[in-house]
C-alpha cells in the first residue's frame, strides 16, 4: 500500500480547487491560512566604513520611507554594482547601517551581472560573491559580499503561536491564482523586531505572476 501524506493530500486538493476556480482566491481552507506577502527589490546594506567611502567622510543614510520590518527603512541614496561582465544602476539603499556590507539580488540580477550567487538567508554570507559597488564619492571592493536572499516570513512570537509555528521552523508558501505556486522550506524568523510579512523576490514573484502591495499568500505547514 502507498503512503499519501497529509501533504500531498493538501496539494492535490489545492490543485483540484484551482482547476474549479476554487482555489486559494476562494479562501478554501485547503489553501492554509492567509499571510501577507511583500517583494523585495535588489537592494544593498551597508557598513559604516563603506557607507563613508561611498558617500563621503561623516555621510549618513537619509531616510525616503519607512519599511515593513521596525526601524528598517528605504534611503535616498542609491549605488551601481559592476563586475567584469555587467553593471545594474539605481540600486536602493536600506538602512540603518549594518556591521557587514551585504547586496541582495534575485537569480536573474545575478545573470546580468555574471556572478554566482548562493541562495541565502539575509546575514549569511558564506559563499558569497564578489561585486563592485560605485557611489557618488568612491568605490568599494565589496568581496563575499553577494546573495540571493531566502525567501523567509517574518512575525512576532505572538503571531507564531497564532500560525502554530515557532522561530527556526520552515514552512511553504502557496500564492498565485492562475500560476499558482508553492513556496518550499520557507524559514519563519519569529521574535522582537519583526512585522508580519513573507519576503520574497522578484523572480518568485514573476513565477507567480503576483505583484503590487497587497499580495495575500497562504501558509502551509
Amino acid at each position: 500500500m502507498n503512503y499519501v501524506s497529509e501533504r500531498d493530500i493538501q496539494d492535490i486538493v489545492a490543485r483540484v480547487l484551482s482547476q474549479q476556480g476554487l482555489g486559494c482566491g476562494a479562501k478554501s481552507s485547503s489553501c492554509g491560512q492567509e499571510i501577507p506577502v511583500e517583494i523585495s527589490a535588489r537592494h544593498v546594506h551597508l557598513d559604516e566604513a563603506a557607507l563613508e567611502v561611498l558617500f563621503g567622510k561623516g555621510a549618513k543614510l537619509t531616510p525616503k520611507r519607512d519599511l515593513s520590518q521596525p526601524k528598517q527603512y528605504l534611503s535616498e541614496e542609491r549605488v551601481k554594482l559592476v563586475t567584469a561582465r555587467g553593471q545594474i544602476e539605481n540600486v536602493a539603499v536600506l538602512g540603518p547601517v549594518r556591521p557587514h556590507t551585504q547586496v541582495e539580488l534575485s537569480l536573474t540580477d545575478a545573470r546580468i551581472l555574471g556572478v554566482k550567487v548562493p541562495v541565502r538567508l539575509s546575514g549569511d554570507l558564506t559563499g558569497a560573491a564578489d561585486v563592485i559597488i560605485v557611489g557618488p564619492k568612491g568605490i568599494v571592493e565589496a568581496k563575499g559580499s553577494a546573495i540571493v536572499a531566502k525567501a523567509h516570513v517574518h512575525m512576532t512570537d505572538e503571531e507564531a503561536r497564532r500560525y502554530g509555528v515557532k522561530n527556526g521552523d520552515t514552512v511553504r508558501i502557496r500564492m498565485g491564482e492562475e500560476r499558482p505556486v508553492t513556496l518550499e522550506n520557507v524559514l519563519v524568523r519569529a521574535g522582537e523586531g519583526h512585522a508580519l510579512a513573507v519576503h520574497i523576490d522578484y523572480d518568485e514573484a514573476n513565477a507567480a505572476q503576483v505583484s503590487g502591495t497587497n499580495i495575500t499568500g497562504y501558509l502551509l505547514k
